[in-house]
């Protein structure tokens, strides 16, 4: 029965973990400080899926100076079995207009006037 307020199901078409992936896939040697902004997450959320990322053989990490660098297992396949096939680097081409081969385009991606 309704009780007459009214909500709504909140999801999204992508995980916390997908977004952290697209967020060092643009910027190998991003902080950690932003992708917890640009992923409206917590910084300690962020480095358990940074970790659960690498755990994983997705990510993995070297130490330059202060700061960490990302690289990103691009050949590794996605790890739901409904997902199988698809590699990270097909994800990635998707979401950030990248090629499958997962490496940079150095061209800008053009947009018409309505920033599409």
């Amino acid at each position: 029965m309704d009780s007459g307020t009214t909500t709504e199901r909140q999801w999204t078409f992508l995980t916390n973990h997908a977004r952290v992936l697209v967020q060092i896939a643009r910027d190998p040697g991003v902080r950690v400080r932003d992708i917890a902004t640009r992923c409206l997450l917590t910084e300690r959320a962020v480095q358990r899926i940074i970790t659960d990322l690498e755990h994983a053989g997705y990510l993995s990490h070297e130490r330059r100076g202060r700061t960490n660098h990302y690289s990103v297992t691009v050949a590794k396949q996605l790890r739901h079995p409904a997902d199988a096939g698809p590699t990270v680097a097909e994800l990635l081409a998707a979401l950030l207009r990248l090629p499958a081969d997962g490496r940079r385009d150095p061209t800008p991606v053009a947009r018409d006037s309505s920033g599409q």
